[in-house]
Protein backbone atom coordinates (compact mmCIF):
# COMPACT_ATOMS: atom_id res chain seq x y z
CA UNK A 1 0.00 0.00 0.00
CA UNK A 2 2.81 2.37 0.91
CA UNK A 3 4.61 1.58 -2.31
CA UNK A 4 1.53 2.12 -4.46
CA UNK A 5 0.88 5.49 -2.85
CA UNK A 6 4.53 6.39 -3.39
CA UNK A 7 4.40 5.30 -7.02
CA UNK A 8 1.34 7.46 -7.57
CA UNK A 9 2.90 10.47 -5.85
CA UNK A 10 6.19 9.97 -7.70
CA UNK A 11 8.22 9.85 -4.43
CA UNK A 12 11.46 7.98 -3.82
CA UNK A 13 11.43 4.83 -1.64
CA UNK A 14 14.47 3.41 0.11
CA UNK A 15 14.40 0.22 2.16
CA UNK A 16 13.46 -3.43 2.15
CA UNK A 17 10.21 -4.31 0.55
CA UNK A 18 8.03 -7.23 -0.18
CA UNK A 19 9.52 -7.45 -3.66
CA UNK A 20 13.22 -7.49 -2.86
CA UNK A 21 16.17 -5.86 -1.12
CA UNK A 22 16.65 -2.21 -0.44
CA UNK A 23 16.02 -0.41 -3.72
CA UNK A 24 15.65 3.22 -4.66
CA UNK A 25 12.67 3.95 -6.94
CA UNK A 26 11.74 7.14 -8.75
CA UNK A 27 8.45 6.95 -10.63
CA UNK A 28 7.09 9.77 -12.78
CA UNK A 29 4.27 8.00 -14.53
CA UNK A 30 0.73 8.33 -13.18
CA UNK A 31 -0.70 5.67 -15.48
CA UNK A 32 -2.13 2.76 -13.42
CA UNK A 33 -1.06 0.35 -16.14
CA UNK A 34 2.55 1.46 -15.82
CA UNK A 35 2.36 1.42 -12.01
CA UNK A 36 1.19 -2.17 -12.09
CA UNK A 37 3.85 -3.16 -14.58
CA UNK A 38 6.62 -1.70 -12.44
CA UNK A 39 5.36 -3.21 -9.19
CA UNK A 40 4.70 -6.67 -10.61
CA UNK A 41 7.69 -6.65 -12.92
CA UNK A 42 5.63 -7.00 -16.11
CA UNK A 43 6.38 -5.18 -19.35
CA UNK A 44 4.10 -2.35 -20.51
CA UNK A 45 1.70 -3.43 -23.22
CA UNK A 46 1.04 -1.64 -26.51
CA UNK A 47 -2.34 -0.62 -25.13
CA UNK A 48 -0.80 0.96 -22.03
CA UNK A 49 1.78 2.87 -24.09
CA UNK A 50 -0.95 4.15 -26.38
CA UNK A 51 -2.96 5.25 -23.37
CA UNK A 52 -0.01 7.21 -22.05
CA UNK A 53 0.59 8.83 -25.44
CA UNK A 54 -3.08 9.81 -25.64
CA UNK A 55 -2.80 11.50 -22.25
CA UNK A 56 0.21 13.50 -23.45
CA UNK A 57 -1.47 14.44 -26.73
CA UNK A 58 -4.67 15.60 -25.06
CA UNK A 59 -2.74 17.98 -22.83
CA UNK A 60 -1.29 19.95 -25.78
CA UNK A 61 -3.87 22.73 -25.77
CA UNK A 62 -2.06 25.03 -28.27
CA UNK A 63 -1.93 22.24 -30.85
CA UNK A 64 -5.61 21.50 -30.42
CA UNK A 65 -6.44 25.21 -30.60
CA UNK A 66 -4.53 25.80 -33.83
CA UNK A 67 -5.97 22.65 -35.35
CA UNK A 68 -9.50 23.89 -34.66
CA UNK A 69 -8.66 27.35 -36.00
CA UNK A 70 -7.20 25.85 -39.16
CA UNK A 71 -10.30 23.72 -39.66
CA UNK A 72 -12.58 26.77 -39.40
CA UNK A 73 -10.41 29.15 -41.43
CA UNK A 74 -9.48 26.80 -44.29
CA UNK A 75 -12.88 27.04 -46.08
CA UNK A 76 -12.50 30.83 -46.20
CA UNK A 77 -8.96 30.42 -47.56
CA UNK A 78 -10.38 28.22 -50.32
CA UNK A 79 -13.22 30.63 -51.05
CA UNK A 80 -10.78 33.54 -51.45
CA UNK A 81 -8.35 31.30 -53.42
CA UNK A 82 -5.50 32.33 -51.13
CA UNK A 83 -3.99 28.92 -51.80
CA UNK A 84 -3.92 29.83 -55.52
CA UNK A 85 -2.29 33.28 -55.75
CA UNK A 86 -1.94 33.34 -59.55
CA UNK A 87 -5.23 35.23 -59.89
CA UNK A 88 -4.01 38.01 -57.59
CA UNK A 89 -0.82 38.36 -59.63
CA UNK A 90 -2.72 38.55 -62.91
CA UNK A 91 -4.90 41.30 -61.43
CA UNK A 92 -1.89 43.14 -60.02
CA UNK A 93 0.43 43.28 -63.03
CA UNK A 94 -1.61 45.74 -65.15
CA UNK A 95 -1.70 48.07 -62.13
CA UNK A 96 2.07 47.81 -61.70
CA UNK A 97 2.65 48.37 -65.43
CA UNK A 98 0.60 51.55 -65.36
CA UNK A 99 2.30 52.88 -62.23
CA UNK A 100 5.70 52.23 -63.78
CA UNK A 101 4.81 53.89 -67.07
CA UNK A 102 3.41 56.96 -65.28
CA UNK A 103 6.52 57.35 -63.12
CA UNK A 104 8.75 60.36 -63.80
CA UNK A 105 11.69 59.64 -66.16
CA UNK A 106 14.81 58.42 -64.40
CA UNK A 107 12.90 57.52 -61.22
CA UNK A 108 11.71 54.37 -59.49
CA UNK A 109 7.96 53.82 -59.00
CA UNK A 110 6.51 54.77 -55.63
CA UNK A 111 6.88 51.62 -53.45
CA UNK A 112 3.96 52.67 -51.23
CA UNK A 113 1.71 52.91 -54.27
CA UNK A 114 2.86 49.52 -55.53
CA UNK A 115 2.16 48.07 -52.09
CA UNK A 116 -1.33 49.58 -51.91
CA UNK A 117 -2.24 48.19 -55.31
CA UNK A 118 -0.78 44.82 -54.32
CA UNK A 119 -3.00 44.70 -51.24
CA UNK A 120 -5.96 45.90 -53.28
CA UNK A 121 -5.40 43.22 -55.92
CA UNK A 122 -5.27 40.53 -53.23
CA UNK A 123 -8.48 41.71 -51.55
CA UNK A 124 -10.50 42.43 -54.68
CA UNK A 125 -9.49 39.20 -56.39
CA UNK A 126 -10.78 37.41 -53.29
CA UNK A 127 -14.00 39.43 -53.44
CA UNK A 128 -14.42 38.51 -57.09
CA UNK A 129 -13.99 34.82 -56.27
CA UNK A 130 -16.56 35.10 -53.48
CA UNK A 131 -19.10 36.73 -55.81
CA UNK A 132 -18.37 34.17 -58.52
CA UNK A 133 -18.87 31.21 -56.17
CA UNK A 134 -22.10 32.67 -54.79
CA UNK A 135 -23.50 32.99 -58.32
CA UNK A 136 -22.14 29.64 -59.53
CA UNK A 137 -22.90 27.37 -56.58
CA UNK A 138 -25.34 25.21 -58.55
CA UNK A 139 -23.05 25.05 -61.57
CA UNK A 140 -19.94 24.25 -59.53
CA UNK A 141 -21.70 21.25 -58.00
CA UNK A 142 -21.91 19.67 -61.47
CA UNK A 143 -18.32 20.35 -62.57
CA UNK A 144 -15.65 17.86 -61.51
CA UNK A 145 -12.95 20.47 -60.87
CA UNK A 146 -15.15 22.73 -58.71
CA UNK A 147 -17.43 20.37 -56.79
CA UNK A 148 -15.17 20.53 -53.73
CA UNK A 149 -15.49 24.31 -53.27
CA UNK A 150 -16.71 25.41 -49.80
CA UNK A 151 -20.16 26.65 -50.82
CA UNK A 152 -20.82 23.47 -52.79
CA UNK A 153 -19.54 21.04 -50.17
CA UNK A 154 -21.49 22.74 -47.38
CA UNK A 155 -18.45 23.91 -45.42
CA UNK A 156 -19.77 27.47 -45.76
CA UNK A 157 -23.25 28.89 -46.27
CA UNK A 158 -24.35 31.74 -48.49
CA UNK A 159 -24.62 33.88 -45.35
CA UNK A 160 -21.00 33.11 -44.47
CA UNK A 161 -19.93 34.09 -47.98
CA UNK A 162 -21.97 37.30 -47.84
CA UNK A 163 -20.37 38.26 -44.52
CA UNK A 164 -16.91 37.61 -45.96
CA UNK A 165 -17.76 39.68 -49.04
CA UNK A 166 -18.81 42.60 -46.84
CA UNK A 167 -15.46 42.47 -45.04
CA UNK A 168 -13.55 42.24 -48.33
CA UNK A 169 -15.35 45.20 -49.88
CA UNK A 170 -14.88 47.18 -46.68
CA UNK A 171 -11.13 46.58 -46.70
CA UNK A 172 -11.05 47.39 -50.42
CA UNK A 173 -12.74 50.74 -49.76
CA UNK A 174 -10.22 51.55 -47.03
CA UNK A 175 -7.36 50.88 -49.46
CA UNK A 176 -9.05 52.94 -52.17
CA UNK A 177 -9.42 55.91 -49.80
CA UNK A 178 -5.63 56.26 -49.78
CA UNK A 179 -5.72 57.35 -53.44
CA UNK A 180 -6.81 60.66 -54.97
CA UNK A 181 -10.51 61.25 -55.64
CA UNK A 182 -10.12 60.82 -59.38
CA UNK A 183 -8.80 57.30 -58.73
CA UNK A 184 -11.44 56.58 -56.09
CA UNK A 185 -14.26 57.33 -58.54
CA UNK A 186 -12.50 55.42 -61.31
CA UNK A 187 -11.94 52.42 -59.04
CA UNK A 188 -15.51 52.36 -57.72
CA UNK A 189 -16.82 52.36 -61.29
CA UNK A 190 -15.28 48.92 -61.86
CA UNK A 191 -17.56 47.19 -59.33
CA UNK A 192 -20.27 46.82 -61.96
CA UNK A 193 -17.94 44.70 -64.09
CA UNK A 194 -17.00 42.60 -61.05
CA UNK A 195 -20.66 41.75 -60.43
CA UNK A 196 -21.57 41.21 -64.10
CA UNK A 197 -18.71 38.86 -65.00
CA UNK A 198 -20.16 35.69 -63.35
CA UNK A 199 -23.39 36.24 -65.30
CA UNK A 200 -21.67 36.74 -68.66
CA UNK A 201 -20.94 33.04 -69.13
CA UNK A 202 -24.69 32.38 -69.12
CA UNK A 203 -25.52 34.74 -71.98
CA UNK A 204 -22.44 35.11 -74.21
CA UNK A 205 -19.52 33.10 -75.54
CA UNK A 206 -17.27 36.03 -74.62
CA UNK A 207 -17.10 36.06 -70.80
CA UNK A 208 -13.31 36.26 -71.17
CA UNK A 209 -13.76 39.69 -72.75
CA UNK A 210 -15.73 40.86 -69.71
CA UNK A 211 -13.07 39.38 -67.44
CA UNK A 212 -10.38 41.23 -69.41
CA UNK A 213 -12.20 44.52 -69.00
CA UNK A 214 -12.46 43.83 -65.26
CA UNK A 215 -8.97 42.50 -64.56
CA UNK A 216 -7.18 45.27 -66.49
CA UNK A 217 -9.06 48.21 -65.00
CA UNK A 218 -5.96 48.78 -62.88
CA UNK A 219 -4.14 49.90 -66.04
CA UNK A 220 -6.26 53.06 -65.81
CA UNK A 221 -6.27 53.49 -62.03
CA UNK A 222 -2.51 53.02 -61.68
CA UNK A 223 -1.81 55.97 -63.96
CA UNK A 224 -4.35 58.26 -62.30
CA UNK A 225 -3.05 57.33 -58.84
CA UNK A 226 0.45 58.34 -59.94
CA UNK A 227 -0.27 61.44 -62.04
CA UNK A 228 -3.68 62.59 -60.79
CA UNK A 229 -5.58 61.80 -64.01
CA UNK A 230 -5.51 59.32 -66.87
CA UNK A 231 -3.45 59.96 -69.99
CA UNK A 232 -5.84 58.22 -72.39
CA UNK A 233 -3.43 58.23 -75.33
CA UNK A 234 -1.09 55.97 -73.36
CA UNK A 235 -3.54 54.08 -71.14
CA UNK A 236 -6.07 52.96 -73.74
CA UNK A 237 -3.49 50.97 -75.76
CA UNK A 238 -2.21 49.45 -72.50
CA UNK A 239 -5.76 48.61 -71.40
CA UNK A 240 -6.56 47.03 -74.78
CA UNK A 241 -3.33 45.01 -74.69
CA UNK A 242 -4.22 43.76 -71.22
CA UNK A 243 -7.68 42.69 -72.38
CA UNK A 244 -6.16 40.70 -75.26
CA UNK A 245 -3.71 39.08 -72.84
CA UNK A 246 -6.55 38.08 -70.52
CA UNK A 247 -8.52 36.55 -73.39
CA UNK A 248 -5.45 34.46 -74.26
CA UNK A 249 -4.73 33.08 -70.80
CA UNK A 250 -8.34 32.66 -69.69
CA UNK A 251 -9.29 30.86 -72.90
CA UNK A 252 -6.46 28.44 -72.14
CA UNK A 253 -7.83 28.12 -68.60
CA UNK A 254 -11.39 27.53 -69.85
CA UNK A 255 -10.30 24.54 -71.92
CA UNK A 256 -9.95 22.62 -68.63
CA UNK A 257 -13.73 22.62 -68.13
CA UNK A 258 -15.01 22.68 -71.71
CA UNK A 259 -16.61 19.22 -71.54
CA UNK A 260 -18.61 20.03 -68.40
CA UNK A 261 -19.39 23.54 -69.68
CA UNK A 262 -20.81 22.15 -72.92
CA UNK A 263 -23.06 19.74 -71.03
CA UNK A 264 -24.30 22.47 -68.67
CA UNK A 265 -24.82 25.11 -71.36
CA UNK A 266 -22.07 27.37 -69.98
CA UNK A 267 -20.48 29.56 -72.65
CA UNK A 268 -16.81 30.46 -73.11
CA UNK A 269 -14.31 31.43 -75.77
CA UNK A 270 -12.84 27.93 -75.42
CA UNK A 271 -16.10 26.51 -76.80
CA UNK A 272 -16.49 29.37 -79.27
CA UNK A 273 -13.02 28.90 -80.76
CA UNK A 274 -12.99 25.10 -80.56
CA UNK A 275 -10.33 23.49 -82.74
CA UNK A 276 -9.38 26.93 -84.10
CA UNK A 277 -8.29 28.10 -80.65
CA UNK A 278 -4.62 28.52 -81.61
CA UNK A 279 -5.51 30.66 -84.62
CA UNK A 280 -7.74 32.93 -82.52
CA UNK A 281 -5.19 33.21 -79.72
CA UNK A 282 -2.47 34.09 -82.22
CA UNK A 283 -4.59 37.01 -83.41
CA UNK A 284 -5.12 38.26 -79.85
CA UNK A 285 -1.41 37.86 -79.10
CA UNK A 286 -0.54 40.03 -82.11
CA UNK A 287 -3.07 42.64 -80.95
CA UNK A 288 -1.54 42.51 -77.48
CA UNK A 289 1.95 43.16 -78.87
CA UNK A 290 0.63 46.04 -80.99
CA UNK A 291 -1.06 47.63 -77.99
CA UNK A 292 2.04 47.38 -75.82
CA UNK A 293 4.22 48.82 -78.58
CA UNK A 294 1.83 51.74 -79.13
CA UNK A 295 1.75 52.44 -75.41
CA UNK A 296 5.55 52.46 -75.30
CA UNK A 297 5.72 54.92 -78.19
CA UNK A 298 3.18 57.24 -76.55
CA UNK A 299 5.15 57.12 -73.29
CA UNK A 300 8.50 57.70 -75.05
CA UNK A 301 9.87 54.47 -73.63
CA UNK A 302 13.44 53.29 -74.27
CA UNK A 303 14.95 50.06 -75.59
CA UNK A 304 14.59 47.93 -72.37
CA UNK A 305 10.83 48.34 -72.59
CA UNK A 306 10.63 47.24 -76.21
CA UNK A 307 13.02 44.36 -75.51
CA UNK A 308 10.66 43.17 -72.77
CA UNK A 309 7.72 43.44 -75.19
CA UNK A 310 9.63 41.16 -77.57
CA UNK A 311 10.28 38.65 -74.76
CA UNK A 312 6.63 38.78 -73.70
CA UNK A 313 5.53 38.15 -77.28
CA UNK A 314 7.89 35.17 -77.53
CA UNK A 315 6.59 33.76 -74.24
CA UNK A 316 2.95 34.01 -75.31
CA UNK A 317 3.78 32.58 -78.74
CA UNK A 318 5.45 29.59 -77.07
CA UNK A 319 2.36 29.05 -74.91
CA UNK A 320 0.11 28.99 -77.95
CA UNK A 321 2.39 26.88 -80.14
CA UNK A 322 2.94 24.15 -77.52
CA UNK A 323 -0.61 24.21 -76.08
CA UNK A 324 -2.57 20.96 -75.94
CA UNK A 325 -6.17 22.11 -75.57
CA UNK A 326 -7.29 18.57 -74.73
CA UNK A 327 -4.88 18.18 -71.81
CA UNK A 328 -6.20 19.93 -68.65
CA UNK A 329 -2.83 19.66 -66.90
CA UNK A 330 -1.05 21.37 -69.79
CA UNK A 331 -3.70 24.10 -69.87
CA UNK A 332 -3.21 24.70 -66.15
CA UNK A 333 0.57 24.95 -66.54
CA UNK A 334 0.29 27.39 -69.43
CA UNK A 335 -2.20 29.52 -67.51
CA UNK A 336 0.02 29.76 -64.43
CA UNK A 337 3.07 30.65 -66.55
CA UNK A 338 1.47 34.01 -67.40
CA UNK A 339 2.79 35.30 -64.10
CA UNK A 340 6.17 35.37 -65.87
CA UNK A 341 4.68 37.47 -68.67
CA UNK A 342 3.57 40.13 -66.21
CA UNK A 343 6.93 40.18 -64.45
CA UNK A 344 8.96 40.42 -67.67
CA UNK A 345 7.01 43.44 -68.87
CA UNK A 346 7.20 45.15 -65.48
CA UNK A 347 10.97 44.67 -65.42
CA UNK A 348 11.23 46.22 -68.88
CA UNK A 349 9.12 49.18 -67.75
CA UNK A 350 11.35 49.76 -64.70
CA UNK A 351 14.57 49.73 -66.72
CA UNK A 352 13.06 51.66 -69.61
CA UNK A 353 11.81 54.44 -67.33
CA UNK A 354 15.19 54.76 -65.62
CA UNK A 355 16.83 55.38 -69.01
CA UNK A 356 14.22 57.87 -70.24
CA UNK A 357 15.05 61.42 -71.24
CA UNK A 358 12.97 63.73 -68.97
CA UNK A 359 12.41 66.27 -71.76
CA UNK A 360 10.59 63.76 -73.96
CA UNK A 361 7.85 63.23 -71.44
CA UNK A 362 6.83 66.84 -71.01
CA UNK A 363 4.05 66.78 -73.60
CA UNK A 364 2.07 63.85 -72.14
CA UNK A 365 2.37 65.38 -68.67
CA UNK A 366 1.01 68.69 -69.96
CA UNK A 367 -1.93 66.84 -71.45
CA UNK A 368 -2.54 65.13 -68.10
CA UNK A 369 -2.53 68.45 -66.23
CA UNK A 370 -4.97 69.90 -68.77
CA UNK A 371 -7.31 66.91 -68.36
CA UNK A 372 -7.07 67.18 -64.58
CA UNK A 373 -8.09 70.85 -64.74
CA UNK A 374 -11.07 69.95 -66.91
CA UNK A 375 -12.16 67.32 -64.38
CA UNK A 376 -11.88 69.79 -61.49
CA UNK A 377 -13.96 72.34 -63.39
Amino acid sequence: SKMLRSFIAGRQILGNSLFGPATKFTVKSTSWTHITSRVLGTKPTLCSCQHQNDLKTNTKLPDRFWKEVKTKVHPYVQLMRIDRPIGSWLLYWPCAWSIGLATAPGCWPDPLLLGLFGAGAFIMRGAGCTINDMWDRDIDAKVERTKGRPLVSGQLTQTDALALLAVQLGVGCVILQNLNWYSVVLGASSLGLVVVYPLAKRVTHWPQLVLGMTFNWGALIGWSATQGAVNWSACLPLYAAGICWTIVYDTIYAHQDKVDDALLGIKSTALRFGDKTKMWLTGFAIAMTSGLSTCGIMCHQTWPYFASVALVSAHVAHQIFTLNINNPQDCARKFISNHQVGFLLFLGILLGTLLQNPEKKQLPKAQIIHEKQLVLQ
